[in-house]
């Protein structure tokens, strides 16, 4: 039987799932609604897809659900995780800094429930070998973030400190701080570092710099963790999307990848 998948958020990741759902996952899934804040939004998505899926509010895109996608926001991402837990039906979230500081609200729910969360690796790897290496102790975990410019415009922390993009013509280190704070300053291009948090030690022990360049032309991620395994290094040099630059390409991916594994999970591959 097919499964069915409700899609929160129409944008660019959101549009990619569903085109991956409609395409290469026909085979083991269904659209069984879009939703979006912008209707108009998802009456285009919906032109484009063969299946012509209803455009639902959220409350019957989850009830008509098996697994319900958010890819809407980081303000939207926790009070739609848990309705959909409530409901005991299975959630994949991509604006995971929505999550950061109540997440073990929402697993406790998804294990009362015996409900499923997906968080997709994004635009980082490594991720099998930091929740290996935290079966152990982990000491360290830093991610150093290499955007273009045109990456972090319209960010709450540029805006509030007024720096201007435009003037920056070397390498200029944006922002040092923890992934808490990273998070609330960028909160739709460092949802890497939630991530990262949540599967190590911690956002606020899990620290987080920011650079930017003008000669940037790729989104960089450097990961970097140390404890009772040894250390681990990873470097991710991410395309970004054409749609939005502000999202790496890697991420719409890894979110087919993890919902190809959602729907046919007779091989495992990694932690």
């Amino acid at each position: 039987m097919l499964k069915k998948i409700g899609i929160v958020g129409c944008g660019t990741i959101g549009s990619f799932i569903a085109k991956a759902v409609d395409n290469e996952l026909k085979s083991f899934a269904k659209i069984a609604g879009l939703c979006d804040i912008d209707n108009e939004r998802a009456v285009d998505l919906c032109k484009t897809l063969s299946q012509k899926p209803p455009i639902v509010s959220i409350s019957r895109l989850i009830d008509s659900s098996d697994i319900v996608v958010e890819a809407a926001s980081g303000r939207a991402s926790f009070d739609l995780t848990r309705e959909v837990l409530l409901n005991k039906k299975d959630v994949l979230v991509m604006s995971i800094g929505g999550l950061l500081g109540k997440s073990e609200e929402l697993f406790a729910i998804a294990r009362k429930n015996r409900a499923k969360i997906i968080l997709p690796s994004g635009a980082i790897c490594g991720l099998d070998g930091i929740k290996s290496a935290g079966i152990g102790s982990v000491t360290k975990v830093t991610l150093t973030t290499r955007k273009p410019p045109k990456g972090l415009r319209g960010a709450p922390y540029i805006i509030e400190n007024g720096i201007d993009l435009d003037a920056i013509t070397n390498e200029y280190v944006i922002f040092e701080g923890t992934a808490q704070k990273a998070v609330q300053a960028f909160p739709k291009n460092i949802n890497v570092s939630a991530l990262l948090s949540i599967a190590g030690i911690g956002a606020e022990k899990t620290i987080v710099k920011i650079v930017t360049s003008p000669e940037y032309t790729v989104n960089v991620h450097e990961v970097e963790v140390e404890g009772d395994f040894g250390k681990l290094l990873t470097r991710t040099e991410n395309v970004p999307s054409p749609q939005n630059p502000k999202t790496s390409f890697l991420a719409p991916l890894s979110a087919v990848s993890a919902l190809r594994q959602y729907l046919d999970d007779s091989v495992k591959i990694g932690a």
